[in-house]
């Protein structure tokens, strides 16, 4: 049963090995000992085929969520790599809008409160001055649906340069401002760039919604960083510290770990072993455990 007595901790779908419903992966998670699942509308015409579920699709998800009693309360929607909002392609930001607009409408049916969006504008194509007003455009679009929905949008910071630290975040938001968008930061994507860790949660702390645990080797002159497979303890951030200042700013929301273990031998050990190694951090950082 969730408790409200301790920080909720979640995992990210592509972590676990793959099955063939969401009754074997929700159990999974709860095995695994997590609070909850973020599920995953990557680029992938599986994933998006997600966003069409027929009604007897969505039933069998919320079933399976009733019968494991974990929650799937957050989406990471990865799919506007393929489709972004800030695209100077017609037919391609279009189809953009539709998936973002689908997943608000999914959001709705499935009891998902938190759509994480990918902070860029564009990704396989050049940003520019162009491409960033059309991100903000199309942003402020989402924003007027998400708040009629009643869910949160929250911008991840990334890999990616064009949203690579909470302050460019709140630069964003003086351009759409809404309560219903806030910040997602990722505790490896912050590190990796060289960010001060502890002012840039204090300036956003009032705005995130989330965070993403991960390790990363950071960017350098010559080198671009590594931002996603790497060991928990084997990178750059200081897990410790940023528990620290997270306590130290009185967040108590949830915490996801991602992880991909598509080519580990024995995945679910591997998850749960992170899960551990997080729990330790967090207690050396101060947070308390019920």
């Amino acid at each position: 049963m969730y408790s409200l007595d301790r920080p909720p901790l979640g995992i990210y779908e592509k972590a676990l090995p793959p099955v063939d419903s969401w009754h074997e992966r929700l159990t999974l998670a709860s095995e695994g000992g997590f609070d909850f699942l973020e599920i995953s509308i990557d680029e992938t015409d599986d994933r998006l085929a997600r966003l069409t579920w027929s009604d007897t699709e969505r039933a069998e998800f919320l079933k399976a969520i009733a019968n494991t009693g974990v929650r799937v309360p957050s989406m990471c929607l990865s799919g506007h790599r393929r489709f972004p909002l800030g695209s100077q392609d017609r037919k391609t930001r279009t189809r953009g809008l539709e998936i973002m607009k689908q997943a608000i409408e999914f959001s709705v049916d499935l009891g998902i409160r938190n759509v994480q969006l990918a902070g860029y504008d564009v990704y396989y194509e050049v940003g520019s001055a162009s491409t960033r007003r059309t991100f903000v455009e199309s942003l402020k679009q989402a924003v007027r649906w998400a708040s009629k929905a009643e869910v949160m949008l929250s911008i991840e910071i990334m890999d990616h340069p064009y949203m690579n630290s909470i302050s460019k975040f709140l630069e964003l938001c003086e351009q759409v401002s809404s309560p219903w968008l806030t910040v997602y930061p990722d505790a490896g994507n912050l590190s990796a760039w060289g960010n001060n860790i502890e002012r840039e949660l204090t300036l956003g702390i009032e705005k995130v919604s989330a965070i993403h645990l991960k390790d990363t080797k950071a960017v350098t002159g010559i080198f671009g960083g590594q931002f996603k497979k790497v060991p928990f303890g084997e990178g750059c951030v200081d897990f410790v510290e940023f528990f620290r200042i997270l306590k130290s700013l009185d967040y108590a929301g949830p915490f996801l770990i991602e992880m991909w273990t598509e080519n580990s031998e024995r995945p679910m050990e591997d998850v749960k072993a992170a899960r551990q190694w997080i729990l330790n951090k967090m207690l050396e950082g101060g947070y308390e455990l019920c």
